[in-house]
C-alpha cells in the first residue's frame, strides 16, 4: 500500500524463538512445510479472499508467505502469521499473527485473521483475535494495535469491534480503499 512498507522487506534478525498465544481451542503455531496444501486450498479461494487487494495466491505465492513466516516476520521475528490449528481435531483452520507497517511514516502493527470459510461463524476469528491482542500487550508490549480492512468486510469489522478495536479512518493507495481500525493496549 502506498506509504506503508512491505511487511516482507528487512534483514532477517537472529534472536530466540518467540512466544505465540494459544487459547483453550486453537494452537497458533509457525508454519510447516506441511501446511502447504491446507493453506494453499484457502489462499486460492476467491470467496474466502474476496477482501484481499491481492486477490487469490497461486501455489507458489502460498509456498512463498510460507516460507518467509517460518520463523515469524523476517524483521520482526516475535511477529508473523501464525498457522492456526483446532486442538481437538488437529485441523488446518487458517492462518493469523501480527504484521509490521509503516503507513505515512508511523509504524503499526496490524492484528491479522484468515479462517476457513466452513468453519466460519465458530467463533475461531474472534478468539484467535482477543488471543493475539492479550499478547500483543502483555508479552509484547505493544500499545496500539490497527486492523486494515476492505470496505464491505463486514465479518472482519465484526471480530475488530468484538477486539476493542474502532473506525479511525479511510486509507487510499495504489491498491485502492482500505478502513482502519484501531484500538490501544
Amino acid at each position: 500500500m502506498s506509504g506503508m512498507s512491505d511487511p516482507h522487506s528487512g534483514p532477517a534478525a537472529a534472536l530466540p524463538a518467540p512466544l505465540i498465544p494459544q487459547t483453550p481451542r486453537l494452537l497458533l503455531r509457525h508454519p510447516q512445510a506441511q501446511d502447504l496444501d491446507a493453506l494453499a486450498a484457502l489462499y486460492g479461494d476467491t470467496e474466502l479472499r474476496k477482501y484481499f487487494p491481492d486477490g487469490t495466491l497461486t501455489r507458489a505465492e502460498t509456498a512463498q508467505e510460507l516460507a518467509w513466516f517460518r520463523h515469524g516476520h523476517p524483521r520482526r521475528p516475535e511477529l508473523g502469521l501464525w498457522t492456526t490449528v483446532e486442538r481437538s481435531t488437529g485441523a488446518l483452520l487458517g492462518r493469523c499473527g501480527l504484521l509490521p507497517w509503516t503507513i505515512e511514516g508511523r509504524d503499526e502493527v496490524e492484528l491479522a485473521y484468515l479462517i476457513d470459510k466452513a468453519r466460519w461463524g465458530e467463533g475461531f476469528a474472534t478468539e484467535a483475535a482477543q488471543a493475539i491482542v492479550q499478547h500483543a500487550g502483555q508479552e509484547l508490549g505493544l500499545h496500539r494495535l490497527i486492523c486494515l480492512i476492505t470496505p464491505g468486510n463486514v465479518a472482519s469489522v465484526r471480530v475488530a469491534r468484538k477486539v476493542g478495536m474502532a473506525f479511525e479512518r479511510e486509507l487510499v493507495d495504489e491498491l485502492g480503499l482500505c478502513h482502519i481500525y484501531s484500538r490501544s493496549l
